[in-house]
C-alpha cells in the first residue's frame, strides 16, 4: 500500500507533502471541518471514546491527532496519561491552544518515538489514510502498543448504498473541493481528500491489512451509511 495519492505532485515523499498541506490549512482546518461534515464528525468521535470503557489506568497516544479533537475527547475520560502525536507543527499549535494538559508532540506514525508495549490504547482519527507506508504504520502502532492492547481507528470511506455513494461522490467530488478551496486558500488539500478515501482499502480490505501486521479480534462498523468507518482491533 505505498502507491497512493499526494496532495501536490507525483514525485518526492507523500509524507512531507501532507506536513505542508497540514501546516498551510490549519488555521482554517476545525472551522472547515464542523461546515463541510455538518458536525457529524463530532458523533463518530464521541462513538470512538465511549467503545474505549474505562480509561483512568490506560496510557493512550492518539496518531495524527491534528487539531487534537479526538485527544481532547479522550482526555476528559481521564486516563493516566495521554500522547496527541502529528506530522504538522502548526496543527500541533492550535491542538494546545485548545487544551494545555494534554502532550502534544510531533512526530512520524511510521517511526514512533515510544518504546515497545508502552502503550494501552492508540486511537486514529481520519488519519491512517495519510501513512506514506501503511503496513509500516500500522506495525510501528503494533509495536508499541502492550499484549492485549487497543487500536481504535475512524476512516472515510464509501457508502454501499448506490444512491448515497452516487449522492456522496457528487458532494465529495464536485462541492467539497471548491468550499474548501476558497476558504483554506490551498488549492489542492481538498481535491486530494476525495482522492485519498476513494484509494483507500475500507471495511474488509482494511481488515486484511490489519491481519497481515498480527491484529486480532479485528471488525468494523459503517458509519452515517458508510460514509465514515469505526474500527476495533486488539494486539
Amino acid at each position: 500500500m505505498t502507491n497512493t495519492p499526494k496532495p501536490y505532485s507525483a514525485d518526492g515523499s507523500k509524507k512531507d507533502q501532507v506536513r505542508t498541506m497540514f501546516d498551510q490549512i490549519s488555521a482554517k482546518y476545525d472551522f472547515l471541518n464542523r461546515m463541510l461534515s455538518m458536525g457529524i464528525d463530532i458523533r463518530w468521535r464521541n462513538r470512538l471514546v465511549k467503545s474505549l470503557g474505562n480509561v483512568t489506568q490506560k496510557t493512550i497516544l492518539d496518531i495524527a491527532t491534528g487539531t487534537g479533537d479526538l485527544a481532547i475527547a479522550i482526555e476528559k475520560q481521564q486516563p493516566k496519561k495521554i500522547y496527541g502525536l502529528d506530522l504538522s507543527p502548526q496543527m500541533l499549535e492550535v491542538a494546545k491552544s485548545k487544551n494545555k494538559t494534554i502532550e502534544f508532540v510531533v512526530g512520524d506514525s511510521e517511526q514512533l518515538q515510544f518504546e515497545d508495549h508502552s502503550i494501552d490504547i492508540v486511537t486514529v482519527s481520519f488519519g491512517v489514510r495519510n501513512f506514506e507506508n501503511l503496513n509500516k504504520g500500522l506495525s510501528e502502532i503494533y509495536r508499541v502498543l502492550k499484549p492485549g492492547g487497543q487500536l481504535a481507528i475512524l476512516e472515510f470511506g464509501l457508502p454501499r448504498n448506490r444512491f448515497m455513494k452516487q449522492t456522496y461522490l457528487f458532494y465529495f467530488t464536485k462541492i467539497l473541493p471548491k468550499i474548501g478551496r476558497i476558504f483554506s486558500k490551498d488549492n489542492r488539500a481538498y481535491t486530494y481528500l476525495p482522492e485519498s478515501v476513494r484509494s483507500f482499502p475500507y471495511g474488509n480490505h482494511f481488515l486484511e491489512e490489519l491481519n497481515k501486521v498480527g491484529f486480532k479480534k479485528s471488525s468494523f462498523k459503517g458509519l452515517t451509511g458508510g460514509i465514515c468507518y469505526f474500527y476495533l482491533s486488539n494486539k
